[in-house]
């Protein structure tokens, strides 16, 4: 991703999409492993279920702390930038004063000449630097391959490839530009990682919620089957109930989750193509699986609730 301008946030996008994703997330892994009739028959099946319902879950989670790394990762490289560039000798501002000679004019186009080569060379070295800095992390090349001056604009503003390509030299406003632009795109970066710190304390507790109402559930199933058929009628009441109660505190997780989704914590757009997305989108699309995952498994562990009060319901109906 990058912050466009150094502070007007702007996420982006990788350049190319993989034409043929692989399966490398959780949550994929374990849906190829449930359609293995002899995986299936060798593990416990509820188990391997279990495990699926959070696997998106955790995938959110992953991707998150990969995305949050990038993003530290570019924080790093552009206060680097910034430190270089501000490290750097500008070249003075060149006074015009009028020609008394030839003579001068000689001696003055060759001093001009001589600072236009120094200047060449220090903005080579504000080049050279922003690849060594930015343009060196490994997915930064990877997802956006794109130019020094491309990337120069994204970052820094177009009018500042504009800049370094009119004047040929770096005078000490393009320097100071470079060094202000440059630290704010590092801060607001500084602000999009605490932003994603605070989806992933988000994910954790979603994950811990989710993981304590599905032990419950099960350990109402197990007590259930460890009562004899003869005494089961109050049992089985008791534990329609119970699961009553684990559904709603799944619909109060789900409230909650939408009300975090309608506020996040971050508010910029990743323009991509034209189409406007928010901070979750931007997560979350590259994402194998669903769009909101915290929602997915809240609805998948439903449904699971939903079959067992069934189930409990036509024992009652039945008798047994």
């Amino acid at each position: 991703m990058s912050v466009n301008r150094g502070g007007d946030v702007a996420f982006r996008i990788p350049s190319e999409p993989a034409l043929e994703p692989e399966c490398t997330s959780l949550s994929c892994e374990l849906s190829a492993a449930a359609t293995e009739p002899g995986v299936v028959m060798a593990v416990a099946l509820a188990g391997l279920l279990a495990l699926l319902t959070f696997a998106y879950v955790r995938d959110a989670e992953t991707v998150c702390r990969r995305e949050r790394r990038r993003v530290m990762d570019e924080h790093d490289a552009f206060e680097e930038f910034a430190d270089r560039v501000a490290a750097l000798d500008p070249c003075p501002a060149e006074a015009t004063e009028p020609s008394a000679s030839a003579a001068t004019q000689t001696v003055g186009t060759r001093r001009g000449a001589g600072q236009r080569a120094v200047g060449d060379i220090r903005l080579r070295r504000v080049l050279d630097t922003y690849r060594d800095t930015v343009m060196s992390l490994p997915h930064y090349t990877e997802e956006y391959d794109e130019s020094v001056a491309e990337s120069l604009a994204a970052e820094l503003g177009p009018d500042t490839t504009v800049s370094l390509a009119s004047n040929g030299t770096l005078s000490p406003g393009l320097q100071s530009a470079l060094v202000d632009r440059s630290r704010r795109a590092a801060a607001a970066r500084r602000s999009l990682g605490d932003a994603i710190g605070v989806e992933l304390d988000a994910l954790d507790d979603a994950d811990a919620t989710l993981s304590g109402i599905d032990r419950r559930r099960r350990r109402l199933d197990q007590h259930l089957e460890g009562i004899p058929q003869g005494r089961r009628a109050d049992a089985s009441i008791d534990v329609w109930e119970r699961l009553g109660d684990l559904e709603t505190e799944c619909d109060d997780l789900a409230d909650d989750r939408q009300s975090t989704l309608r506020n996040p914590p971050m508010s910029p757009e990743r323009v991509a193509g034209g189409v406007e997305a928010g901070f979750y989108e931007y997560l979350y699309e590259p994402m194998d699986g669903p769009d909101h995952p915290v929602l997915a498994s809240v609805a998948t562990l439903v449904d699971r609730i939903r079959e067992d009060r069934d189930r409990v319901a036509r024992r009652i109906a039945d008798g047994v």
